[in-house]
């Protein structure tokens, strides 16, 4: 491993998944972030040779949380899994200049942190967010190195009524007085693209958007991450990113979506198939914006795209 400032290192990052270890790395500009590491359980060598790395990147305002379930699930697959905190998410530090939130700058943190793990060739599961960066990172990580891409509800289109949805309510109330108002929270906001949530299923929900503290539960994010949208209105051109996703098609590409989804369209979900014919796409009944891949079914289809990625 390469030695400070960029070290990858361990860390005591509050980690509620004991299957994994948490760990800290330095971003170029000195920002102290961190992330998630999910070690194969199994040694056998048979799954070790069937196995890749896979590198989980979350939506605009979400943690490494969102990614316990599929990344246990994977880890007992012989997968070493990593999942990385946006600066200003989860358990990252946060940026004093809130302009620092964007994706170029977040694409420097997130090579750093590929080279300092050595991932030599993976796969990359991204959700919303992380599925932008994925498309951007077409440009500098060939098939070679980044093997296989599963896009989690987003695409090279998206859809203005989920930007303005999203814009109304990022860092406009982070403070609650237990989860269970969080998850009542995320009910009302959520409520019509998640029908089939079940009370558990919204309380473990708001287990991964906040943290509870002595006096209060926060949601894990800065809020000045609503400044990124000072500029949006009905006038402002959304940019279309399939010069990007032609770059993936020399590569297996796995179009998650959700059922409800107001992010990403079917329309655009069919052009993604239509202009690569090694894509193929899942889609979650009952949820919207982003599924939560929590689904031993979901689980079972992206270990066989994983697989059959390598071989």
């Amino acid at each position: 491993m390469p030695s400070a400032p960029h070290e990858i290192l361990p860390g005591n990052t509050g980690n509620r998944n004991q299957s994994s270890t948490a760990f800290t790395w330095t971003a170029p500009d000195g920002l102290m972030l961190a992330g998630e590491h999910w070690a194969p359980k199994n040694d056998d060598l048979q799954i070790v040779e069937t196995s890749i790395q896979v590198l989980c990147l979350p939506g605009l305002s979400r943690n490494t949380r969102d990614f316990h379930d599929i990344a246990s699930f994977l880890q007992s697959a012989g997968h070493h899994v990593y999942a990385l905190d946006y600066r200003g998410r989860g358990n990252s530090d946060w940026d004093k200049d809130w302009n620092n939130y964007s994706l170029p700058v977040e694409a420097g943190d997130i090579d750093t942190a590929i080279e300092l793990l050595e991932l030599e060739r993976f796969a990359l599961l991204g959700t919303s967010r992380g599925g932008l960066h994925a498309l951007a990172m077409a440009d500098r990580y060939p098939a070679e190195r980044m093997a296989a891409v599963i896009f989690n509800d987003v695409g090279p289109r998206i859809e203005r009524s989920a930007i303005k949805r999203i814009a109304a309510s990022i860092g406009q109330k982070m403070k609650f007085s237990s989860l269970e108002g969080v998850a009542e929270h995320q009910r009302n906001s959520l409520g019509p693209q998640f029908p089939a949530f079940s009370e558990d299923d919204w309380y473990k929900l708001a287990e991964q958007l906040a943290t509870c503290h002595e006096t209060q539960t926060v949601l894990d994010y800065d809020p000045n991450l609503a400044h990124m949208f000072n500029d949006l209105d009905d006038e402002t051109p959304l940019p279309e990113l399939w010069p990007y996703y032609e770059k993936l098609t020399d590569r297996p590409v796995l179009v998650v979506r959700g059922e409800h989804s107001d992010l990403l369209s079917i329309t655009t979900g069919e052009r993604m198939l239509d202009m690569h014919s090694g894509a193929v796409m899942k889609t979650i009944p009952g949820q919207g914006h982003a599924p939560v891949l929590w689904e031993p079914e979901t689980h079972d289809f992206i270990e066989s795209f994983l697989k059959n990625s390598i071989s």
